[in-house]
């Protein structure tokens, strides 16, 4: 079942566990992976979970049918992630020179799912943020080591020059008939 905004619904910074919230009426909680150092000043307070949010977060769902196979449980965490890294992290400047080029010209657009490779190593990132030149995507990927110091978890973000964005490597099944 899909979990559609309600006016109740607000932002909350969770010092227990050190991350922003959503809350989602008086018995649900949602935590998002985003702790303070990525947030703007205004997630450490609580705040409304706006129109501007609601449009976003159901946009993303429908966005999220079409590029995706996914049941409703995780369209509501991706989305409610993809929502709080639009709004609430601080900006980035991309990180490109971890990621290969891709050697295919893709169109970034909201909720399109792409391969990243960095190291050898193809991950799956879905765009948070997009624009002509850069895109802010979040890790669908358990985990990626950009360095031997340096790694993102997964719904962690990272903004990349959309030239590193690969399109998905579709596998295809032959069958000989008999």
């Amino acid at each position: 079942m899909l979990l559609m905004p309600q006016r109740d619904w607000q932002w909350i910074y969770n010092d227990t566990y050190g991350v922003l919230s959503v809350s989602l009426g008086l018995d649900m909680e949602f935590l998002t992976p985003y702790k303070s150092k990525a947030l703007i000043p205004d997630a450490l307070a609580t705040m409304e979970f706006s129109v501007e949010h609601a449009r976003f977060y159901i946009d993303f769902i429908e966005r999220l049918g079409k590029s995706i196979t996914v049941s409703d449980a995780l369209k509501v965490q991706l989305s409610l992630n993809a929502t709080a890294a639009h709004f609430m992290l601080k900006p980035q400047m991309p990180k490109s020179w971890y990621f290969d080029s891709s050697a295919v010209c893709v169109y970034s657009e909201l909720a399109k799912v792409f391969q990243l490779r960095c190291q050898s190593v193809d991950v799956q990132v879905m765009v948070v943020e997009s624009n002509i030149q850069s895109s802010l995507v979040m890790l669908l990927s358990p985990e990626l080591a950009l360095t031997d110091s340096k790694s993102l978890r997964q719904f962690d973000c990272i903004k990349v020059m959309n030239d590193r964005l690969q399109p998905l490597k579709i596998s295809r099944h032959k069958s000989a008939a008999a």
